[in-house]
Parts: structure tokens; sequence; C-alpha cells
């Protein structure tokens, strides 16, 4: 009986295959806020009463290169509004733009996209979650707890809204060369 292994399972084959996986490094650089608004209807209108709220929370995501090599800016665009169940009257509005600028190496261009749309807000977040509470309670109402967001279900979804403008736009064009 004579040993014959079918595929390498050599420490070298073995070191091979971890040289080849990108070793991916990531340094949050700074986290700040760009632009931040909180209108506290409620207590510019004079409303009383208990009121329920009804909250909706829009979130946006932007991701920029900067001028240093290998250096990106990643924004989370949240808009809050909160109005009474009853009357639809409007509670407050609140709309923050936070930044983190992320020094990142290791990633294949392929892979950027994503990798600075779902893994940097995620590693943000709690920071953001953590305004987003204190803001609202320094506002007058209680604290305003987001719950975790789905930032891959989010980068999903917006894939997919552009794919549908895409055909949309192009089935408009019609077939080309016909008169």
């Amino acid at each position: 009986m004579t040993d014959t292994p079918d595929a390498p399972s050599t420490p070298e084959a073995n070191g091979q295959a971890a040289q080849q996986q990108p070793k991916v490094t990531q340094r949050v650089v700074a986290q700040y806020i760009r632009d931040m608004s909180f209108e506290n209807a409620l207590a510019q209108k004079g409303l009383t009463g208990d009121l329920q709220p009804e909250v909706s929370v829009q979130v946006n995501l932007d991701a920029r290169k900067r001028g240093a090599e290998g250096q990106y800016e990643v924004i989370t665009k949240l808009n809050i509004t909160s109005k009474a169940k009853e009357s639809g009257n409007p509670l407050f509005l609140f709309e923050i733009e936070y930044a983190g600028v992320f020094q990142i190496s290791g990633v294949p261009d392929e892979q950027l996209h994503p990798y600075l749309l779902i893994e940097c807000p995620r590693i943000t977040f709690p920071y953001l979650r953590r305004i987003v509470s204190d803001v609202t309670r320094d506002g007058g109402f209680p604290p305003l707890n987001l719950e975790q967001i789905d930032f891959l279900q989010l980068y999903r979804n917006e894939l997919q809204r552009r794919a549908q403008a895409q055909q949309a736009a192009s089935a408009e064009q019609g077939p080309s060369g016909t008169a």
C-alpha cells in the first residue's frame, strides 16, 4: 500500500492557501457629526397632553475616498420624524449626518463598495445610536433608542432598487434602431 494523497496537505500547501486570503486591516481614524438638526415642534406649537408618538426613521449611506492613501469617509444619514398618532401633528424632526473616517487596506477593489457601506456603518452605529438617544432626551422627549440596523439588508435593497431603476430606464428607451 502506497501513500499518495489526492490533494496536497503539506504545511507549504496550507501556507499558500493562507497567503491567498488578503489580510484586511481597518482603523477608525475619526468619527464626528457632519451636520445635525433637531426641531422640537411640540414646544414651538405649545402642544400639551398625553401624546402617543409614531416614529419614522429613514437611513441613507454614503462613502467617499479621501486624499490620503486608503482613507475613506463613510456617512450615515438619519432622518427621524415623530408625529402624534391621533392628530398627525409633528412632535419633532431630527436629521443627523454622522461620519467615520477609516483607514482600510487589504480589501479587493470589487469588495470595497459593500465593505464601506456595510462593515463601516456597523462600527459607527453604536455611537450614532447614543447621540440620537441623548439629543431626543435633551429635547424634552423620552430617549429614542434605535433598534439595530441591518446594513447588509439595506445594501441589498439599494442594489435591487438600482437594478429596477436601470431596467425601467432601458424599457423607456425602447429598442434602438426602430423607425
